[in-house]
């Protein structure tokens, strides 16, 4: 056999060893699509979020102390 040979049959193990790498690589790529799922939905959950913020201004010539709004 050459040195080529010997790296994909992996020393007679290869049965076990390129399955273990598929599995892994299938693992890592399920993660990365549901990581990027979990990010649109929480951009579109905090772009409904931004929207619906009400904001408050204390108007400047106020009597009243900056932390007192009521």
């Amino acid at each position: 056999m050459t040195g080529a040979d010997d790296f994909w049959a992996m020393g007679g193990y290869a049965g076990f060893v390129w399955p273990a790498y598929a599995i892994t690589l299938a693992a890592l790529v399920l993660l990365l699509v549901t990581a990027l799922r979990a990010q649109r939905q929480a951009e579109r959950a905090l772009a409904v979020l931004e929207g619906a913020r009400v904001r408050r201004r204390v108007p400047a010539s106020s009597d009243k102390p900056a932390g007192d709004l009521a």
